[in-house]
C-alpha cells in the first residue's frame, strides 16, 4: 500500500516567516474593520459569539471582542474562533493580490510527483481548513489544492494531542501505520507516533539555524527538504 502523507505547513512546507511576517501582520491589521463590518453576517457572527463564550457570556460588545481577538493574535493563540475569522480576512488578501503563500521549491517539486506516484495527500494545520485550501490555492507555485484528498484543523483536536492523530485516520480510513505525517514541531510528532502514525521531522534551517539533532529529535527521522524524503 502507497503511504499516505499528512503534512502540516508552517515550518514544513512553508516558511514560518511568511506565516509571522505577512499573514498575522496583515490579519492584526485588517480584522478590525472586517468584524465592524460584517458582525451581522451569519458566518462571521457564529464565530464572534463563540469568542463571547470563552470570554464568559453573550454580554461583550464587538469591540470586546476584536480586542480580545487582537490579544490572541499576540499571545499566537490557536483558538477556532480566531483561525476561522482569520482565513476571513486572508481570503480577501488573496484575492486582492496583497500577497501569494510561500511554499518552499522542494516541496512544490515534491508534492505534485507523491501525487502522481499513487501517494494520499492531507494537510493537517491549526490554520482553518479555509484558510488551508486558500494558501495552497493561492501559493508562489500556483493553485496546488488539487493534490490533496481532504484538510484537517484544530475542529478535529489540538496538533499534539494523540487523539487528534487518531481522529484523522479513522476519517480518512487508512491504516495508521500506512500514513506518515511531516511536522517542524517535534511534540506534534511525538502525538502522531503515539497514535501508530509514521513521522518526518523537518529541521529546516532557513527556519531552525541551530540543528535539531540527536535527543533534540526525539528519534523521529530528520530531513532538512522534502528533497530528502522518499515516501
Amino acid at each position: 500500500m502507497k503511504k499516505t502523507i499528512l503534512t502540516d505547513i508552517e515550518g514544513t512546507t512553508s516558511s514560518i516567516s511568511f506565516v509571522k511576517d505577512v499573514l498575522f501582520p496583515y490579519a492584526r491589521r485588517e480584522l478590525p474593520a472586517f468584524v465592524r463590518e460584517h458582525a451581522n453576517e451569519p458566518g462571521v457572527r457564529h464565530w464572534l459569539d463563540l469568542v463571547q463564550l470563552e470570554l464568559g457570556g453573550e454580554g461583550f460588545s464587538d469591540e470586546t471582542v476584536i480586542s480580545t481577538l487582537l490579544d490572541w493574535i499576540d499571545a499566537d493563540r490557536k483558538h477556532t474562533a480566531l483561525k476561522a475569522l482569520q482565513g476571513m480576512v486572508w481570503k480577501a488578501g488573496y484575492r486582492n493580490g496583497d500577497f501569494a503563500a510561500h511554499v518552499y521549491a522542494d516541496a512544490a517539486e515534491a508534492l505534485p510527483r507523491w501525487f502522481d506516484d499513487g501517494h494520499a495527500l492531507y494537510v493537517y494545520s491549526s490554520g482553518s481548513v479555509p484558510s488551508q485550501k486558500l494558501f495552497f490555492g493561492h501559493s508562489v507555485a500556483g493553485d496546488l489544492t488539487a493534490l490533496f484528498s481532504g484538510y484537517f484543523d484544530t475542529e478535529i483536536g489540538g496538533k499534539r494531542s494523540v487523539d487528534s492523530y487518531r481522529h484523522i485516520v479513522e476519517a480518512i480510513k487508512h491504516p495508521a501505520d500506512a500514513v506518515v505525517f511531516l511536522s517542524d514541531v517535534v511534540q506534534e510528532l511525538d502525538a502522531a507516533r503515539e497514535a501508530g502514525l509514521g513521522t518526518i521531522l523537518l529541521d529546516r534551517p532557513e527556519d531552525y539555524p541551530t540543528p535539531r539533532l540527536g535527543d533534540a529529535a526525539n528519534g523521529h527521522v530528520r530531513v532538512t527538504s522534502f528533497a530528502d524524503i522518499t515516501p
